[in-house]
């Protein structure tokens, strides 16, 4: 409850607000964003992801998924092994 009204007061706190944006790692940070954000949607154009169906992007993520599973489960027999020599 007090953390909450905390957070509040501070959030409301415009001054405090305006020093946060004018100082340097939060306007990195914001490039950082800016810069990932124009690079996933160019690698995306690149690899054909934006003209993606609905479906045809669940099939590729539920791929995806299953590829690191398994490769998880490869690293993890890898240093079970590894762990038993």
């Amino acid at each position: 409850m007090v953390l909450r009204l905390l957070m509040r007061y501070l959030a409301n706190n415009e001054q405090l607000i305006q020093r946060m944006a004018d100082s340097y790692p939060m306007r990195r940070a914001a490039q950082l964003v800016v810069s990932l954000m124009y690079r996933s949607k160019s690698l995306a154009r690149e690899q054909g992801l934006h003209e993606m169906t609905p479906e045809r992007f669940k099939s590729f993520v539920k791929m995806f998924k299953n590829n690191v599973q398994q490769e998880l489960e490869g690293v993890k027999r890898q240093l079970k092994n590894k762990k038993n020599n």
